[in-house]
């Protein structure tokens, strides 16, 4: 099962934003004023991701891939020594002030942008776990499932030029489930600890995998523990120091991840959704749910749909 990408999806709140934009002459952008995560692809050309996001300036060449965690607060240019000037992640790129090509002028750089809008409220620590900037080379070993996608992207982009086709945000779904895998997997052969390792750990995974397929079940720590054939001991000592919870804290965790997507994308009354999350009735799954998110399942519905109005 895919963890990794079930986590993602279930904090993304609604479809990707794509963009592709042809960057000339000197050029530097930096990215604020959004609480999504920031995707990019070097489609042609050299760009620089530059600090404090990242401890010294990095160059990126074509194929390369970038992920901000928080879509916010990092900064792109064509050089580490370029102006930098401030942008919104959410405006309109040619309301970016950039300079304008001469003619017949070639872009230095082609990226491809991509903007998720990720729930906030209560993040997964899977997510809150990454730095601020993951790079990821072309030039390295990032995997051929991650290298087609990309190779996918940058054909869409070809094709359908500046008004990106339908296909692009379903791509950009995988590219995003990749990059995480791809992260993840490069930092357990490093030996890192965290959620690096518990991906990597059997019980643990398992564990993880049953609560994702069967969120309603009356879970315990024993039964989890069961599942992946270690002793009830062991496992919740294993879980707690690589996942910073406990094995009962993160089922509830879970719960009320799927509850709030339910209540984004569905129009399930709140006895469906609460039965759907493992409650009796909806005042149980109410008080849950406003302990752990800060709001009460009918106005956090409201609230996103409010939103969504706007």
């Amino acid at each position: 099962m895919d963890i990794v990408g079930s986590i993602a999806m279930s904090m993304r709140t609604s479809k990707p934003i794509a963009r592709r934009k042809d960057l000339y002459g000197s050029w530097g952008l930096r990215l604020t004023g959004d609480q999504g995560a920031g995707l990019h692809v070097v489609l042609e050309g050299t760009a620089w991701i530059l600090p404090p996001a990242v401890p010294a300036p990095v160059q990126l060449g074509v194929g390369d891939v970038v992920f901000a965690r928080t879509g916010e607060g990092y900064t792109l240019a064509n050089h580490p020594d370029a102006p930098i000037v401030e942008v919104s992640s959410l405006a309109p790129t040619d309301q970016w002030p950039l300079p304008k090509p001469a003619v017949g002028q070639t872009p230095g750089a082609v990226l491809l942008c991509g903007l998720y809008a990720l729930d906030r409220a209560r993040p997964h620590p899977l997510i809150a776990e990454l730095p601020a900037v993951i790079h990821l080379p072309a030039r390295a070993a990032i995997g051929e499932p991650l290298r087609s996608v990309v190779d996918l992207l940058g054909a869409e982009v070809a094709r359908d030029g500046p008004e990106l086709g339908a296909a692009v945000p379903a791509l950009l779904d995988l590219l995003m489930i990749y990059t995480l895998r791809t992260w993840y997997a490069r930092e357990a052969e490093r030996g890192a600890q965290g959620w690096a390792r518990a991906l990597q750990d059997p019980a643990i995974r398992m564990a993880l995998e049953r609560i994702e397929q069967s969120p309603a079940e009356p879970w315990t720590v024993g039964g989890l523990a069961a599942a992946g054939g270690v002793s009830r001991t062991v496992f919740a000592r294993q879980f707690r120091a690589l996942t910073g919870e406990s094995p009962l804290a993160y089922v509830t965790r879970w719960r009320m991840m799927l509850a709030a997507r339910l209540l984004r994308d569905t129009d399930l009354t709140l006895d469906s959704v609460a039965a759907q999350v493992g409650y009796g009735s909806a005042f149980a799954f109410g008080k849950a749910f406003k302990r752990a998110v800060g709001d009460t399942p009918g106005a956090y519905r409201r609230e996103y749909r409010d939103h969504l109005s706007q």
